[in-house]
């Protein structure tokens, strides 16, 4: 109990973490904030547009706020477009995916105000519809430029043999026709220098092009909310663009609007010992957090460190019957106990949106945290919701 409540004396949140109805993810609304002032500023100083990509942060009762610093939603799917354009009232729904659903179209056309299209053929396929609707919809196609720093090749958009955006050895000319913009994403949490070196490709490659557009999205992969990020390097391959091109430019980070804002708490449950101490927690790596399996990554535990660093150490592993459900190795002060609650950091990316129910394994509740509220619960689960995605 002493332990948990320091921990959240040292996050400045008066939460009684023993109540808490873990697993439960805890977005740190303070924190959301801070990150969104911070993109709202790059837009203030270059006059660009930022969206939110929902495929890293879909957390929709937090859309008023986040609509009140951002331009709008990007979205990957229908159904994506559909909760921007519903819950974040009034402001752009972008969409991009590697191909449409004919099905999906007529919807998508109702509420999304940009389409980008992965394709000359699905461009082709789909303009004459674009053409009738009833209101002004601006299209984009997503080029490739064969550039990228990624090293992880299953996030690398631009590998040999990525389905993901035109080459330029297949960029025609005379397709352009109703074409308003063109969209590129070559980085993954990476750092704007990063993005000079890529800027500098796209510009040789397809520069040509840009000249005859009205906008360029520069993708996402910004970590610009992140510490040590060089917002002036962003600011310079801004303004290079918008001023050469006299375009306008979007981004559409995910992560940078919620890195590092929130995080998911756990309970011990139980320990058992084979070579090393394993402490059985309440949540899972393959429900829970699936990046950390697939990135894959270790999270960060407040007041636990590297294995090593502190005398007790333990591998801490899910609920799934996966032998692979593990989070990770830890070390800590003092021994773990059964009914310790553990906060990782980090957890509001990636996390609600890529959850699952494998074995059963309920979602963890969902809660947010402000000076004034507190810690409010917005959501819980339970089995209607694990047997509703069955039949």
């Amino acid at each position: 109990m002493d332990r948990n409540v320091e921990t959240f004396r040292t996050l400045n949140l008066s939460i009684d973490i023993s109540k808490l109805p873990t697993p439960i993810y805890i977005v740190d609304e303070r924190l959301l904030e801070k990150n969104l002032k911070i993109l709202k500023d790059v837009m203030d100083k270059t006059g660009c547009k930022i969206l939110l990509a929902q495929k890293a942060f879909s957390m929709f009762s937090l859309y008023p706020m986040i609509g009140r610093y951002l331009s709008g939603t990007a979205a990957s799917s229908l159904f994506e477009a559909r909760l921007g354009f519903e819950e974040m009232k009034g402001k752009e729904v972008h969409i991009y995916a590697p191909a449409y659903r004919e099905d999906d179209f007529d919807e998508i056309i109702k509420i999304c105000d940009h389409i980008i299209f992965n394709s000359f053929s699905q461009w082709k396929k789909y303009k004459d519809r674009i053409k009738a609707a009833v209101k002004e919809i601006e299209c984009g196609l997503r080029i490739n430029p064969e550039y990228s720093e990624i090293e992880t090749e299953i996030y690398n958009p631009c590998a040999a043999g990525s389905r993901l955006g035109i080459t330029i050895d297949n960029f025609r000319d005379e397709d352009l026709t109703g074409i308003d913009g063109l969209h590129f994403h070559t980085m993954c949490e990476q750092n704007s220098d990063v993005l000079k070196r890529t800027i500098e490709v796209v510009d040789r490659k397809f520069g040509k092009y840009i000249k005859k557009m009205k906008w360029i999205n520069f993708g996402g992969g910004h970590h610009i909310t992140r510490p040590d990020y060089d917002i002036d390097t962003l600011i310079e391959c801004i303004m290079y663009i918008k001023n050469k091109y006299n375009v306008e430019i979007y981004l559409e980070p995910g992560e940078a609007i919620a890195l590092n804002a929130g995080y998911l708490a756990a309970r011990v449950l139980d320990f058992v010992k084979n070579n090393i101490d394993i402490a059985i927690l309440d949540t899972s790596a393959a429900c829970h957090m699936p990046d950390v399996i697939e990135m894959p990554y270790k999270p960060k535990i407040v007041g636990a460190g590297e294995p090593g660093d502190y005398p007790h150490i333990y591998r801490l592993g899910g609920l799934t019957c996966l032998a692979g459900d593990i989070i990770g190795d830890y070390s800590f002060k003092e021994p773990l106990k059964e009914g310790d609650i553990l906060l990782f950091t980090d957890m509001a990316i990636y996390t609600m949106v890529k959850n699952n129910t494998f074995n059963g394994v309920n979602l963890p509740a969902i809660a947010t945290y402000n000076d004034e509220d507190g810690l409010k619960i917005i959501k819980t689960f339970g089995y209607e919701d694990f047997k509703g995605r069955l039949s």
